[in-house]
């Protein structure tokens, strides 16, 4: 383990006095999957515009291909720390790990420390901060943390990278129909969140996320090329992407960092009348997902934005430059 340098809420390597931040981020993710999560939690971690309770690790799939650990929460909990000791980060308790299996029922929680963690957070008192709930995975934590508290839902805004395409605003990619990746963690959950809840819902579908490409040149020069930081992110990434080329057809030149848009949808918000306003949205009634996490049209779904552009060249050129800038200030203390 490296001696920490920083801890979160402190950027040393911002020349300028710090500013209060806008809002307050909980992320959750599933860290033991999907390297994407990390391009996004660390884009997150160095932004000075949000504060961050809590970095909740969530759980995979059963037999989820990306996994190599037995349990996928204690193994994301793992993934975050070594991440937090390249970072030369403190973990001052903002890291808390999820529940190990899905939701079996729509009226019972999946108890869990990040569960708990989560309704404590948005149900503070001692803070006017606007609190987000971001999640790139399944929404386990969220749907548990709902049915033990119902009060959260007017307590936060929930930004979910997720769920199958809407109808006229997205196709769903080639090959056989297959429930959407994040949804099919925990398709009870899903049913919690859209069926059950009164939560304010952003979501990003498959759709959208799966335009957020960048490609193998831009990581090896913009990341990679990047100190420790930037060669334990591509690495990560790599691994994945050799480990793939057989089952995918080869290579290939691009990876979709699909998670990424968390950051963009509360970081990068407009200075006057903040909102995401380079980015676009639609108002649709929240669909009703039924087992198998195939979403059917429902007229009195209370309202969901659902988001149909996203403004990928703020959201990654922010990144690399965020990482960069971060990387000049490590390297300098070593």
């Amino acid at each position: 383990m490296s001696t920490p340098l920083w801890s979160l809420g402190q950027f040393p390597w911002i020349d300028r006095e710090p500013r209060p931040p806008r809002a307050r981020v909980i992320i959750d993710n599933d860290f033991a999957g999907d390297p994407d999560d990390l391009y996004q939690v660390v884009h997150h971690l160095l932004s000075p515009g949000v504060e961050i309770p809590l970095v909740v690790c969530s759980h995979l799939r059963e037999g989820d291909p990306f996994c190599q650990y037995d349990d996928s929460a204690e193994g994301a909990v793992s993934v975050v720390r070594t991440l937090f000791d390249v970072m030369r980060l403190a973990d001052d308790g903002q890291v808390v790990r999820g529940a190990s299996r899905a939701l079996t029922s729509r009226t019972e929680p999946q108890p869990s420390a990040a569960a708990e963690a989560i309704v404590a957070e948005a149900m503070r008192e001692d803070t006017d901060l606007p609190l987000f709930a971001v999640f790139g995975g399944g929404l386990t934590e969220l749907a548990s943390a709902w049915l033990m508290e119902p009060r959260i839902a007017r307590r936060m805004t929930v930004i979910w990278i997720g769920g199958p395409e809407y109808e006229t605003l997205g196709w769903p990619p080639p090959g056989p129909a297959e429930t959407e990746y994040n949804l099919a963690i925990d398709v009870v959950a899903g049913q919690v969140v859209f069926n059950d809840s009164d939560l304010v819902l952003w979501q990003v579908p498959r759709n959208l996320y799966r335009q957020c490409l960048v490609s193998d040149a831009e990581l090896r020069h913009r990341v990679r090329a990047t100190g420790a930081l930037g060669r334990h992110l591509y690495d990560a990434l790599d691994r994945v992407r050799v480990e793939f080329a057989g089952y995918v057809g080869g290579f290939g030149e691009t990876y979709a960092l699909g998670d990424s848009p968390l950051v963009l949808l509360t970081v990068l918000q407009s200075f006057f009348q903040p909102d995401p306003s380079s980015s676009d949205f639609v108002i649709r009634p929240c669909p009703r997902l039924d087992d198998a996490g195939a979403a059917r049209p429902s007229l009195d779904g209370r309202p969901v934005r659902v988001y149909t552009r996203l403004d990928v060249r703020l959201m990654f050129e922010d990144m690399f430059t965020k990482i960069a800038e971060f990387d000049a200030w490590l390297s300098a203390q070593e």
